[in-house]
C-alpha cells in the first residue's frame, strides 16, 4: 500500500509540474519585426564583407541586382545609420565595428556642398554614432558638414537651395532659379545638432529661416504641402510652385507629406515653437482623414493619382510618418495615445508579409513596396534603404516609449 500510495503521489506531483510549467513565451509582432531585421540585414552584411569592399545598398537595379552608392549620393547615411540601430535594438556587439566600418567609409560626404543632403546622408550615421558612442572626431565631422550645408543658404529667400540648377539638367528643363523641396526639411536636424556640438548658433539661425520661409510658402490651406517651391535668387520672390516627384503641381506626394510632418516636428522640439508642431499635426491630420488612405494606412505614392485603388502603394512615407508620431506622442498634443496607436498600426501593417519581405529575397532590405519617382521613371515598387531605416528607428522609438 505504501509502494502504491508513493507511486500514485509521484505521478500527480508530475501532472501538477507539468501543468504549473511555465508556457512558451509568445513573441510579439514588434518583436518578430527585429528579429526579421537582424537576420535580413545581417545577410546583407554578409554579402558585404564577403567582397571585401565597403558596400552601401541603397535598393535594386534594373536586372534585380542589388544598387550599391558612393558617398556623395543623397542616399548613402541610411545604411549605416540601419547598423547603428539594429545594434540598439538588439544590443548585439558584432554590429558595433561593423557600424563605425560603415559609417567613417562615407565621412568625405562632410565636404559636399552641391547637393542639400548633407543632413541625411551625416546626420543619419555620423549623429546616431555619436549619440551612441560620443567618438570624439564624428563631432568635427557633424561641424563641418552643417558648415558645408550652410553655403547653400540663399540671402534673399532665407532658405536653403535644395538642388542646383545647370546646363541641361532637368532642373533646368524646369525653369526653375532656386528650387526648395520639402525634403529639405530633414536636414535642418543636423544644423541643430552642430549649434549644440559647437556653441555657435549660425546653424541654428540658418534651420530656423528655412523653416520659417517653408512654413510661410509650402502649404495649403488644407494642411498638404507643395513638392518644390522655386525661388527668386534675386529678391527672394517664389516663382513657381511644382512637384518633381508627384503626380501633379496639386496633387498631394505621399513621400513630401512625410518628409513635412518629421522635419516640422524636429523642429518643434528643438525651437519649441508651437506653430511648427501645429503644421505637422495638420499635414498629418491631411493624411489620417484622406478619403484615400488606405484600411492598412500604408499611403498610395501620391494620394491624388488617377488610378487609385490600383495605384502603388509607398512603404517609405508609412515608415516616416510612423517614426514620427511616436515622437509627436512625447509632446503636449490632445489625446497623445492616439498618435502612438496610430503609428502602431502602421508598423504592424509593414511588418505583415505583405510589406515585410521573406529572409534572404528582395536584395536582403527588409520592406519591398516603395516608389521613389514615378516621373522619372525611377525605383518605382522596390525596396529603398530609407524605408528600412525609418522602419528601424519607429521600432525603436516605439520601445523606448513602451520601457
Amino acid at each position: 500500500m505504501n509502494l502504491k500510495k508513493s507511486i500514485l503521489t509521484g505521478c500527480a506531483a508530475l501532472l501538477i509540474a507539468s501543468s504549473c510549467s511555465t508556457p512558451e513565451k509568445k513573441v510579439s509582432w514588434p518583436e518578430k519585426a527585429v528579429e526579421n531585421a537582424r537576420a535580413q540585414i545581417g545577410m546583407e552584411i554578409d554579402t558585404i564583407e564577403a567582397s571585401g569592399k565597403c558596400l552601401n545598398p541603397v535598393t535594386l537595379n534594373g536586372k534585380g541586382g542589388v544598387y550599391y552608392c558612393g558617398y556623395a549620393d543623397w542616399r548613402s547615411g541610411f545604411f549605416p545609420g540601419s547598423v547603428w540601430y539594429l545594434y540598439e535594438l538588439t544590443g548585439d556587439q558584432t554590429l558595433l565595428p561593423l557600424a563605425y566600418k560603415y559609417t567613417e567609409a562615407i565621412s568625405e560626404a562632410q565636404n559636399l556642398t552641391w547637393h542639400h543632403d548633407i543632413g541625411f546622408i551625416i546626420n543619419c550615421s555620423f549623429g546616431n554614432g555619436l549619440r551612441l558612442t560620443a567618438k570624439p572626431e564624428y563631432k568635427d565631422i557633424m561641424i563641418q558638414a552643417a558648415k558645408s550645408l550652410c553655403t547653400r543658404f540663399r540671402e534673399k529667400p532665407q532658405v536653403i537651395q535644395s538642388w542646383d540648377v545647370k546646363g541641361n539638367s532637368w532642373q533646368s528643363e524646369r525653369g526653375w532659379e532656386c528650387p526648395v523641396i520639402i525634403d529639405n526639411m530633414m536636414n535642418l536636424e543636423l544644423l541643430f545638432e552642430a549649434t549644440k556640438l559647437s556653441g555657435d548658433s549660425t546653424f541654428y539661425n540658418v534651420a530656423v529661416a528655412h523653416a520659417d520661409r517653408t512654413l510661410e510658402e509650402h502649404f495649403r490651406p488644407d494642411g498638404s504641402c507643395y513638392h518644390v517651391i522655386d525661388y527668386s535668387i534675386e529678391d527672394g520672390t517664389v516663382r513657381h510652385r511644382h512637384t518633381a516627384q508627384g503626380y501633379a503641381h496639386e496633387s498631394a506626394w505621399s513621400r513630401g507629406q512625410a518628409w513635412a510632418v518629421y522635419g516640422f516636428t524636429v523642429c518643434y522640439r528643438e525651437t519649441k515653437e508651437r506653430k511648427y508642431l501645429d503644421q505637422a499635426l495638420k499635414t498629418f491630420g491631411f493624411m489620417k482623414n484622406h478619403k484615400r488612405m488606405p484600411a492598412d494606412l500604408i499611403p498610395y505614392w501620391d494620394m491624388d493619382a488617377p488610378g487609385i485603388p490600383n495605384e502603388l502603394r509607398d512603404v517609405s512615407s508609412a515608415s516616416v510618418i510612423a517614426s514620427a508620431l511616436y515622437e509627436i506622442s512625447t509632446y503636449p498634443v490632445e489625446n497623445p495615445q492616439s498618435y502612438k496607436e496610430y503609428a502602431d498600426k502602421m508598423l504592424e501593417s509593414l511588418s505583415t508579409p505583405e510589406y515585410t519581405a521573406p529572409l534572404g529575397e528582395n536584395g536582403r532590405f527588409i520592406l519591398m513596396h516603395s516608389v521613389g519617382s514615378i516621373p522619372h521613371n525611377s525605383e518605382i515598387d522596390v525596396p529603398l534603404n530609407y524605408a528600412d531605416y525609418y522602419y528601424l528607428e519607429a521600432l525603436k522609438r516605439k520601445k523606448d516609449l513602451e520601457k
